[in-house]
């Protein structure tokens, strides 16, 4: 496939001739070198061990010419105006009166979901042929001598681990400009002996990055910068995620993805496509920052790609594709390993006639029970393989027996438990009035098994401010009854019968209590509130009910009545970019601990609806929906004429969808490798069982395998992931997950067969819980340091030799520093004390649960020129790159990256656009009343607010800082300085 998205001119297309190589040896080390997994010993950087080869790319290589000499991107600060105005987009307006409709019709939330709606092939003026196959010779295998005992020792990242890729099978390694110390490529007149960027380590001795790289990090930015105007360096010629993004999706989009091969690396979450099991779980229940392990722990400690895999246990499936299949073996039980416990699946080896099988992850021999007995074909496969679930797909469920229940008893159907805080301001705000109302509708749409006439869910109703409040809502009653209890250091529950009850059946007492919840404290004048108690009191309902359940607690100040759990305003930003910032992220222990630990034993989920006017310790608050499997929403200064629409949207989309209660999840792995490390929305009390009160079809675990002995390229890899749960019918269930993967000795197999997606959702996650532990900084030293180390390691085992100046990315990450680069800008990791505490902390936990699919759009926003819709189609127009050089004073685009969404609109946008966006004549009709009336859009999997912005208002701050190729809004470089510096870097490592 030819890299026609970054070739502007017939020069740049040209295949160059390999130029000389590069010594062996990395030079001395760095004297700051203390990267790798966090808080993990120093490991050598080295060529591969002597005796192993490694090939040599084959593929020919696309080389830029030289930059010019006076070369250098012009970008102006934010809050002055830029060095060049918008390019205006002359382009025919369409007809006014389908655009509105098709604004509303758009498939937004196409990525990841099979379509019949095509995307719009790219309109690149500097690529029109289709990608022609590309044929090459096998590999000539090239040795590398090893390392001197003196060579660089460059520490290994633990809690944050590696990332690298390399082109698929005859794809060209993508080859970038010289970006060499001493060229004036990002500004100034060359690299300045400055103080580096925000996060960007300096070694003594070496020169800084260049002026003007990186604003905001460091005196001298881009605004102090003197001298003529500069040319500028074409942003085209650096690899574009859009271009990426619709590459894969003309060459696999639409199409159907068989799981039938070990390794086989699947389409982009951005891809429309529908799977067929075949033996290998989906990509939509597990995705791999790989899909070909290296087989010794040597070659991954050297070229420090993170082995992981993302785990999207009860993921949706689409109504084109098959749902999963239960399977019953009666009182028996799932047929198990009895060394290793792993559940029947295809990768079991059935010998003997049919009458014992070997496992594929422990190699024990097992007999198979009398009643499991098939004979087998000539093939040595069982006769019944395709009419059994488990062994024939990757993926099924098996009904589970009384021995998965706790006291061996079947578990009773979950509760839904809604927690009002009824204090001042949610009362005179309309919010208490909002819910009720809502709530009179919504509980007929509580979530049932398929097929099922109602929902088995029981609700119930709690209100509070300093006290508590709960409510018999027994269908024998005429009216609901209040029960209050005031003390709230020793909390119970005042009634059990009538307290969790069936909606349909009570429904008339329930409607009769939510219409008079609002006037009953329409006069209070009580403001302050409780909050550990409050959780604490839905455990125990649920404890008394014997069943899992979820609480919705809707809650709006700090809690600072006498009670346990009262918190204190400790919002300290001083502390910002010191040893002590990562205090701001760690919960307040004590009782918010003890809290979760008894949620998840009972099964208890906790979803929290904040709605702050001020700081409210969200780091805290939030901790114990963090640890089961629940939910934060945050609104902050709540208005229900602006925000009323969105929560309730919110709302709905919680209480409606599919979840499981009361979860256990166990990944195994064949010999060679094990799990070590969770990340997620769980709670851990050993290291192998992760624990969940709950998981919904959102919630996503990224689970990150060490070596412990070698594996073999024959076996490959094999992982199993089960979930034990409760369903919400009340039937306790084992959902099964298997994937196996390739081995390779070969550090290009890694390289070639790794996903961009799922590397930035693991170096997330595992940065956001480094956070904890270690200062901000030194987190985002380590990021930026094991990104120069992984293209480190591929340009010196895997690519052609060529001049050091030349900057090569593997094809599978050549988007991957752009994607670090936002990583860094993020509102967790930026270090800013512009930012709120309650932001940040939001910010870092929302991820920490995020699947791919999620966490892609998070970090690369899409960005749509919604006035160049074709009326004649239905089609998305293409994105464009997320920068303001794509903007147009004409156009109007539409931001969102699954949290928000932004219309922006150019000051020189075509009236007839205006009038049927918003029914005025012009932009100048648009009042700050139509910007802020509250419209929602709905996108992906939720419904966004969002926000109008109009060209050069103050409000456009906001809409800028989610442009990630361009400098951060509060610090943090821009994609092309990020770049050349990630390669002068590389250039330290290899010379």
């Amino acid at each position: 496939m030819s890299q026609q998205g970054y070739v502007a001119t017939p020069p740049y297309s040209q295949a160059q001739p390999g130029m000389g190589g590069y010594p062996t040896g990395f030079g001395a080390p760095p004297p700051q070198s203390h990267y790798g997994h966090y808080g993990a010993p120093a490991q050598p950087f080295a060529p591969q061990a002597a005796g192993m080869k490694f090939p040599k790319s084959p593929f020919p290589t696309f080389r830029y010419p030289p930059l010019p000499a006076d070369s250098a991107p012009a970008m102006s600060p934010y809050g002055q105006p830029p060095q060049r105005p918008y390019h205006s987009m002359p382009q025919a307006t369409p007809p006014t009166q389908q655009i509105t409709n098709q604004m509303s019709a758009m498939n937004i939330g196409g990525y990841g979901r099979f379509t019949p709606n095509p995307i719009q092939s790219p309109q690149s003026p500097t690529s029109s042929a289709a990608p022609q196959p590309f044929q090459m010779s096998p590999p000539t295998p090239m040795g590398h001598a090893p390392l001197s005992p003196q060579g660089p020792q460059l520490p290994p990242l633990s809690a944050c681990p590696p990332m690298a890729a390399s082109p698929p099978v005859g794809v060209p390694p993508m080859v970038m400009p010289n970006c060499q110390p001493g060229s004036p490529l990002m500004g100034g007149g060359g690299f300045q002996p400055q103080a580096g960027p925000q996060g960007f380590p300096q070694q003594p001795g070496n020169r800084g990055p260049p002026a003007g790289a990186f604003p905001g990090a460091f005196p001298g930015g881009a605004a102090q910068m003197a001298g003529p105007p500069q040319k500028k360096l074409d942003p085209d010629s650096i690899p574009s995620t859009t271009q990426v993004i619709e590459d894969d999706q003309v060459k696999r989009g639409g199409q159907l993805y068989t799981t039938n091969l070990r390794g086989q690396v699947p389409p982009f979450v951005t891809t429309s496509f529908s799977v067929q099991d075949q033996g290998n779980a989906s990509p939509r229940f597990m995705r791999c920052t790989t899909y070909s392990f290296p087989c010794t722990s040597d070659l991954a400690k050297q070229c420090q790609v993170p082995l992981a895999t993302i785990i999207k246990p009860l993921a949706s499936v689409p109504k084109n594709e098959t749902p999963l299949y239960i399977v019953n073996h009666g009182e028996a039980g799932p047929i198990r390993c009895n060394r290793c416990k792993a559940y029947m699946c295809p990768f079991m080896l059935f010998i003997d006639g049919g009458r014992r099988y070997q496992c594929g992850f422990c190699n024990c021999v097992n007999e198979v029970p009398v009643q499991y007995f098939q004979h087998l074909d000539h093939m040595g496969r069982r006769l019944d393989m395709y009419e059994r679930p488990e062994l024939s797909l990757g993926s099924y469920e098996f009904t589970a027996t009384l021995d998965y229940c706790k006291n061996n008893k079947p578990p009773n159907p979950p509760a839904y438990i809604f927690v009002i805080d009824v204090s001042y301001n949610n009362i005179k705000s309309g919010l208490v009035k909002l819910i009720c109302d809502e709530l009179k509708t919504l509980l007929d749409q509580l979530p049932k098994e398929e097929g099922a006439e109602g929902s088995a869910i029981k609700v119930g109703f709690v209100t509070y401010n300093k006290i508590l409040h709960f409510y018999n809502v027994k269908s024998a009653l005429a009216q609901p009854q209040m029960m209050v209890v005031s003390d709230v250091a020793e909390m119970f529950v005042p009634l059990l019968d009538g307290f969790l009850v069936n909606f349909q059946e009570s429904r008339a007492v329930i409607n009769n209590l939510l219409e008079q919840i609002p006037d009953m404290f329409s006069d209070t004048n009580e403001s302050e509130t409780v909050f550990a108690p409050v959780i604490q009191a839905g455990v125990e309902a649920l404890k008394a009910a014997e069943c899992s359940g979820k609480l919705f607690i809707f809650h709006s100040s700090l809690p600072m009545a006498e009670a346990p759990g009262k918190l204190k305003n400790r919002d300290d930003r001083k502390l910002v970019n010191t040893e002590k910032e990562k205090t701001l992220f760690q919960a307040q222990r004590g009782i918010y601990e003890q809290l979760t630990k008894e949620c998840v034993n009972q099964g208890c989920c906790v979803d929290l609806f904040l709605f702050p006017n001020q700081y409210v310790d969200l780091a805290t608050m939030a901790d114990v929906p963090a640890h089961t499997g629940g939910s934060v929403y945050k609104y902050s200064n709540f208005q229900v004429q602006v925000d009323g629409q969105h929560f309730l949207s919110d709302l709905r989309q919680d209480v409606k969808k599919s979840i499981g209660f009361d979860a256990m999840m166990r990944v195994r792995t064949s010999t060679g490798f094990r799990a070590t490390d969770f990340y997620g929305a769980i709670y851990m009390n050993n290291t192998t069982d992760v624990e969940m009160a709950a998981v919904d079809c959102e919630k996503a675990v990224t689970v990150e395998f060490k070596h412990d002995d070698t594996l073999s390229e024959d076996v490959g890899a094999l992982i199993q992931c089960a979930l034990l749960y409760t369903s919400i019918s009340g039937q306790r269930r084992l959902r099964v997950h298997n994937l196996s993967l390739a081995c390779s000795s070969q550090l290009s197999d890694l390289y070639k067969s790794c996903e961009t997606d799922a590397l930035i959702n693991f170096f997330a996650k595992s940065a956001y819980h480094a956070m904890l532990a270690q200062p901000v900084k030194v987190v985002r030293e380590i990021l930026v340091k094991q990104t120069a180390h992984m293209l480190a390691c591929y340009r010196k085992n895997c690519a052609s030799p060529s001049a050091a100046s030349q900057l090569i990315l593997p094809d599978a990450m050549k988007v991957f520093p752009v994607y670090m680069n936002s990583l860094l800008k993020t509102p967790a990791l930026v270090g800013s004390a512009e930012l709120s505490t309650d932001d940040r902390a939001f910010h870092r936990l929302s991820v920490m649960a995020m699947g791919v699919e999620e966490s892609q759009v998070l970090f690369y926003p899409r960005l749509i020129p919604v006035h160049s819709m074709d009326v004649a189609s239905e089609a998305v127009p293409s994105a464009v790159r997320c920068s303001e050089e794509r903007l147009s004073d004409t156009g109007a685009f539409l931001l969102e990256n699954g949290q928000c969404i932004f219309l922006w609109l150019g000051q020189a946008c075509p009236p007839d656009i205006i009038q049927n966006f918003f029914n005025v004549p012009s932009l100048a009709h648009l009042g700050t009343d139509m910007v802020s009336d509250g419209t929602v859009a709905y996108v992906h999997w939720a419904c966004l607010q969002m926000v109008i912005v109009k060209q050069k208002d103050r409000s456009e701050m906001l809409f800028r800082q989610h442009l990630v190729e361009d400098k951060g809004l509060y610090g943090g470089a821009s994609y092309m300085d990020f770049l050349c510096y990630v390669h002068r870097e590389i250039r330290q490592l290899l010379t």
